[in-house]
């Protein structure tokens, strides 16, 4: 371990939105975690208790990244995979909050969705 980092200490994931607060409301629908910081340029969600957190900065700027990767476009440079009991309803809750299904599926027992600003994601078959 790093010196310095307790083994309890925030950990997370920050991606960059060009409407933080919507993808963080989006977030926090699709994984039942709440919001602990909602500003305009930064928004963190989580749960109370749990050391992950999932946070969202303000990226003016941010374009989407492409699924799968193609030469010369930005591609994706990690993703939240989330384990489901039920591939099929999760998928279709998700997309009911504003996700949609990527056109690429490389795995039977997974689910590649794209987030409202473009990010990919996986449910898989827990």
């Amino acid at each position: 371990m790093i010196r310095g980092r307790s083994k309890d200490g925030w950990l997370g994931t920050v991606l960059g939105a060009r409407n933080p607060r919507a993808l963080g409301r989006f977030w926090a629908d699709l994984l039942g975690w709440q919001l602990s910081d909602d500003e305009e340029t930064w928004v963190t969600l989580g749960m109370p208790g749990h050391p992950f957190n999932l946070a969202v900065q303000l990226e003016p700027h941010h374009e989407p990244p492409v699924w799968p990767g193609e030469a010369g476009r930005p591609g994706m440079q990690l993703h939240l995979d989330i384990a489901v009991n039920d591939l099929a309803g999760a998928t279709e809750d998700a997309v009911a909050l504003g996700a949609r299904l990527a056109e690429f599926q490389p795995q039977e027992d997974v689910r590649v969705l794209i987030d409202p600003e473009g990010h990919p994601f996986c449910l898989y078959r827990a």
